[in-house]
């Protein structure tokens, strides 16, 4: 299916608060069936594409990752008709060729989280949706053109890998982060789970921008992980991060989003419509208003 209009959300994650290039800039204070989004969804034009961003970590950063209410940004976004959804995340590397400074556009994600609701679904309603294939593969081959559209020669873009999500918001101890190397992670972060599940089940297609800031704890050799070294690295990385968004947004314009991702509820719904408690339904009316009108 094809929009008349385009809307992109887009998650700014540690470094990016917001997006100065917005044209046409409006906040909007929305309340979901799931409580409130992280920030005022702040709407705007970036080359005619509308956009809708949401500050995950809320602004002057004030959210950990494990408080974030991921529910009720992907349903907010979903509410004022976004079909796209970008993240922006920072993240350490498990690599030694995934440096400090590059960009990665993951493929994988491995969730380590323990205390977070992943699931729209429940209280009523079974749904088992595919995700084998975490990140919209369409929307991943956009941004990796963006980014080496955008690429000098301070960064590095890599096109894939594996990302593996704790709860923080303590770093990694060394034991964690060598176990995680084994289990074929490439980079670490606190961020992209539940965040990546929900979208799916909402049929948004999402995809993150992931800007390395260290190298974890992992290489022995070096000291702990410096915070004012990985502030110093994300300043720079927000910049490109937001350049490539610029290139990125004018290409998806009136694009159609894949069926896996746009029409995954409609063989994953296992409750029968008609078994489904009305209060649930109507908690869940922007994500399946498609199916039971």
């Amino acid at each position: 299916m094809i929009n008349n209009e385009t809307i992109v959300g887009i998650i700014g994650g540690t470094s990016v608060y917001d997006l100065e290039q917005l044209k046409n800039r409006e906040e909007i204070d929305l309340e979901t069936s799931f409580g409130k989004p992280s920030s005022k969804i702040i709407t705007g034009y970036i080359d005619e594409v509308k956009v809708c961003f949401i500050s995950r970590h809320g602004v002057g950063h004030t959210l950990l990752p494990s408080e974030v209410n991921y529910q009720a940004n992907i349903i907010a976004l979903k509410q004022l008709g976004v079909t796209w959804c970008i993240g922006v995340s920072a993240v350490g590397s498990l690599r030694d060729d995934f440096k400090p400074g590059d960009i990665v556009i993951p493929d994988q994600i491995i969730d380590n989280t323990k205390s977070r609701k992943s699931t729209f679904y429940g209280n009523g309603i079974v749904v088992h949706i595919p995700f084998a294939d975490p990140y919209c593969s369409f929307l991943r081959k956009k941004l990796i053109d963006a980014c080496k559209q955008t690429k000098n020669t301070e960064f590095t873009v890599h096109e894939s890998g594996t990302y593996i999500c704790i709860d923080g918001p303590q770093l990694s101890t060394r034991a964690e982060s060598h176990l995680y190397k084994t289990w074929g992670a490439d980079i670490i972060g606190m961020t992209n789970q539940p965040e990546a599940k929900l979208a799916r089940e909402a049929e948004i297609s999402y995809s993150t921008i992931a800007l390395v800031t260290d190298y974890d704890c992992w290489k022995s050799k070096n000291s702990d992980v410096d915070i004012q070294d990985i502030l110093n690295i994300m300043k720079k990385n927000s910049i490109f991060a937001k350049n490539a968004l610029n290139v990125v947004l004018p290409t998806l314009q009136s694009e159609a989003q894949p069926e896996h991702v746009s029409e995954v509820l409609k063989f994953s719904i296992i409750t029968a419509l008609e078994d489904i408690p009305e209060n649930t339904l109507n908690d869940l009316k922007p994500l399946l208003k498609k199916y039971t009108s």
